[in-house]
C-alpha cells in the first residue's frame, strides 16, 4: 500500500496533502470569524448591554461608522470614517470622521459634528473633543447650541453636560423669541432656562436696547436680572438706569431697586424702589421719590407716587410736596396726597390742573399759606385755596372763606378773597392795621401787597402815625368800599367814596375797636421754613370761620303778581 501511495499514485499524495492544507486554513479561519464577531460585538452590541452591565454604563459606544481602522502612528485611536455615530448616556454624536479612544473613553469628532439630547437639545460645530468621564464637551467653529426657541452661538464653547451649562469666553450671542443677548463671556444652563452673561452686555429687543457688565437671564420667562448698572433705552426715547432689579421682556415692565431713575421728556423719576410699565406707559415709585419736570419747573416728591405718560397723570402722598422753582426763589408746598392732570397732551394747547389735599402749608421765603386743599390751573395761571385758608407776605395776612391766587409769570399778580375776607397789617406787638369786609382783591408788585380794594360791609381800622414814628392815633371807618394804597409796606392812601368814621388817640382805642370782629393773628400757623411745612397746626376752634349761608333768590310765579 505504501507503496502504491508513494510509487503508484502521486496524484492521490498531492490530493491527500491539499486535503490537510484545506483543514488547516479552515480551522484559522474559524477562530478568525469568532475574533470579528467578539470585536463586533465590543462596538456595535454594546447598546443592548448597556442596562444589563453597570461597570460600563458610563462607557461610549460605537454605534455606526461606514470604516473603521488603526495606524502605526496613534495606536490608541480607532479612526471612524464616514456616517459616524457614538452614543453616551442618552446622547448621540453624528459626525464625519472621529478619532475615538475607547481605553480613555473619549473621541475627537470632525465635519458636521451634531451632539443631540433628547428632543430639545442639539449642539452643531466644526469641531468636538469629548470626554466621557467628566461629560464634558469641548466645541469649536461655527458653535451653535439649540434648546426649544433659543440658540446660542460662539466661536468656543464647553459644555458640561453633568451640569448642563455651556460657557464660552471669547464672545456669543443667544438668540430668544424676542431678545438677542451679546456678551464677551457667558453661560447658558438650557434645562434650567438659565443665562449668565459679562463683560459688554448688549440686550437687543424690537422695543428697546440694554446695557450692562452682568446680566441674569431666563429664557422660559423672558426676564433680565440686572446686577450691575445698567442702561435701558426704549423706542419711545425713554432711558431707564438701575444697579438692582428685572426687566420683564415679554411683557414690557421692571421692578428696579437701589435709587434707580426713569428719564422721559425732560422728566426724571427716582426712588428707592421703581415699577415700570411699558404698555400702561405707567410708572410708580416708592421710598423718597422725586419727579422732577424740567419743562415745567416743578418737581413732585414723597414716599409713594406714580405718573402716566400716556395721560399726564401723577400722584404723590405720603410726605408729599410739590417744588415750583419756576422763580428765583423756590415754592414748597405739602399735603396729604398730590394729584395732577393733564389735558390736551402732545399739542400746543396743552394745561394742566393740580389737586393738594389735606392739610396744605405751603413756604417761600416772600410768601407762605395754609388752607384744607388747593386746586391750581396753569390754563388760567390761578390757584384756588379752600378750608380755612390764609396767605402771608412779609407783615401781612389774608384769610377768608376762599382765596383765588393769579399769577404772572410765575409770580404773584393779585389775589382774590371770597367772603368774610379780612387782611391785617402787623404793626407792632399790639398794633395791627386791619381791613374787612365781604370781599377783597389784593394786588401784588415785585411779590408785595401794594393796592387792595375791599367790597361790601366794609371795616377798617388803621394806625396812623407821624413821619417820626410818633403815634397819633387810630383810625376807624365803616364804608361799603375801599381803595388802600401801600409804599414801602406801609399804608399810604385810603379812598372810599363815603364813610362813617372816627380818630381814636392812642391811649382811648376802645378794645372793640381795636381788633376788629373775626380778627386772629394766626403766627402759630405760619410755616418757618420748608421743613415746618410738614408740621401741621389748624386753627383753635374760637378762630374757625363759619362758612355763609347762601340765600336762594326767591322765586315769583306769574300768577302771585297783582
Amino acid at each position: 500500500m505504501w507503496h502504491f501511495f508513494n510509487d503508484k499514485n502521486k496524484e492521490h499524495k498531492r490530493l491527500f496533502f491539499g486535503l490537510l492544507c484545506f483543514f488547516i486554513l479552515c480551522s484559522a479561519f474559524g477562530n478568525l470569524t469568532s475574533l470579528a464577531v467578539d470585536l463586533n460585538n465590543e462596538s456595535s452590541g454594546a447598546l443592548s448591554r448597556q442596562t444589563d452591565n453597570t461597570d460600563t454604563v458610563s462607557r461610549i459606544y460605537l454605534v455606526h461608522t461606514d470604516v473603521l481602522y488603526k495606524t502605526r502612528m496613534d495606536q490608541k485611536a480607532e479612526i471612524l470614517v464616514g456616517n459616524v455615530q457614538l452614543s453616551h448616556k442618552g446622547a448621540i454624536l453624528f459626525c464625519d470622521s472621529a478619532r475615538f479612544y475607547r481605553a480613555d473613553n473619549s473621541f475627537d469628532a470632525y465635519g458636521r459634528v451634531k451632539m443631540v439630547q433628547g428632543d430639545t437639545l442639539k449642539l452643531l460645530s466644526d469641531t468636538l473633543y469629548y470626554k466621557g468621564d467628566d461629560m464634558v464637551a469641548h466645541s469649536i467653529g461655527n458653535v451653535r447650541l439649540y434648546h426649544k426657541e433659543s440658540r446660542l452661538e460662539t466661536t468656543f464653547l464647553d459644555y458640561f453636560r453633568k451640569e448642563n451649562l455651556g460657557v464660552y469666553h471669547d464672545g456669543g450671542t443667544l438668540y430668544d423669541k424676542d431678545n438677542v443677548l451679546c456678551s464677551d463671556w457667558g453661560q447658558y444652563s438650557p434645562t434650567r432656562n438659565e443665562a449668565m452673561f459679562a463683560d459688554s452686555v448688549i440686550l437687543t429687543n424690537p422695543n428697546f436696547v440694554m446695557k450692562t457688565n452682568m446680566l441674569y437671564y431666563y429664557t422660559d420667562t423672558e426676564i433680565a436680572k440686572i446686577v450691575s448698572p445698567t442702561e435701558i433705552t426704549t423706542s419711545d426715547g425713554t432711558f431707564v438706569y438701575s444697579e438692582n432689579g428685572r426687566y420683564d421682556t415679554r411683557n414690557s415692565w421692571a421692578d428696579l431697586l437701589d435709587r434707580s431713575y426713569i428719564i422721559k421728556d425732560m422728566r426724571r423719576i427716582e426712588g428707592d424702589s421703581l415699577h415700570y410699565d411699558d404698555t400702561r406707559n405707567l410708572s410708580e415709585a416708592f421710598g423718597q421719590v422725586v419727579i422732577n419736570d424740567a419743562d415745567n419747573y416743578c418737581m413732585l416728591l414723597g414716599n409713594r407716587c406714580e405718573y402716566n405718560d400716556s395721560t399726564g397723570y401723577a400722584m404723590a402722598t405720603d410726605s408729599a410736596v410739590l417744588l415750583d422753582y419756576s422763580s428765583l426763589d423756590t415754592m414748597y408746598v405739602h399735603g396729604d396726597t398730590l394729584k395732577m392732570f393733564t389735558y390736551n397732551m402732545n399739542t400746543d394747547s396743552v394745561y394742566r390742573n393740580l389737586h393738594i389735599y389735606h392739610k396744605v402749608r405751603m413756604f417761600r421765603n416772600d410768601i407762605q399759606g395754609v388752607c384744607d386743599s388747593l386746586v391750581m390751573l396753569s390754563k388760567d395761571s390761578c390757584t384756588y385755596l379752600y378750608g380755612q385758608p390764609i396767605l402771608w407776605n412779609e407783615s401781612q395776612q389774608i384769610f377768608g372763606e376762599e382765596i383765588r391766587v393769579y399769577n404772572n409769570d410765575s409770580t404773584i399778580d393779585w389775589v382774590h378773597i371770597v367772603n368774610q375776607a379780612m387782611t391785617i397789617e402787623r404793626v407792632d406787638s399790639v398794633s395791627y392795621n386791619q381791613v374787612a369786609s365781604r370781599e377783597m382783591f389784593s394786588f401784588f408788585s415785585g411779590g408785595e401787597i401794594e393796592h387792595t380794594e375791599a367790597h361790601g360791609n366794609v371795616y377798617v381800622a388803621y394806625f396812623i402815625d407821624e413821619d417820626n414814628g410818633a403815634r397819633i392815633g387810630m383810625n376807624y371807618t365803616e364804608t361799603s368800599k375801599m381803595h388802600l394804597y401801600l409804599k414801602d409796606r406801609k399804608v399810604h392812601k385810603i379812598w372810599m367814596p363815603s364813610s362813617t368814621g372816627v380818630i381814636y388817640p392812642p391811649t382811648q382805642i376802645p378794645q372793640d375797636r381795636r381788633y376788629l370782629t373775626g380778627f386772629a393773628w394766626f403766627d402759630y400757623i405760619r410755616p418757618k421754613n420748608k421743613e415746618d411745612i410738614f408740621v401741621w397746626q389748624s386753627k383753635s376752634e374760637k378762630d374757625m370761620l363759619k362758612a355763609t349761608e347762601k340765600r336762594n333768590v326767591p322765586l315769583q310765579k306769574l300768577n302771585d303778581i297783582k
